[in-house]
């Protein structure tokens, strides 16, 4: 038997979301996540692909995590 007919085939849409905090690189992926979290269902796999920092006077201002997600696509019944 093969691994699509036990599991099914699926499609997946990916996104990519900016976190910001102030604390920490941890607090600014939760921050993406938390605000995904509001809009998309079915989300499958979060993926930190950047950390970066915004710096003030030579210390840093604000902690940025770009996160990408991937969330499974779901066709509404009256699309098809």
């Amino acid at each position: 038997m093969h691994m699509s007919s036990i599991i099914g085939d699926s499609v997946y849409n990916v996104v990519e979301l900016v976190g910001t905090s102030t604390k920490s690189w941890e607090e600014a992926v939760k921050a993406a996540m938390e605000t995904a979290d509001k809009r998309l269902t079915n989300m499958r796999i979060a993926e930190v692909v950047e950390l970066d920092t915004s710096l003030a006077d030579g210390k840093i201002r604000v902690y940025r995590a770009r996160v990408r997600l991937s969330f499974k696509h779901e066709v509404e019944p009256e699309t098809l």
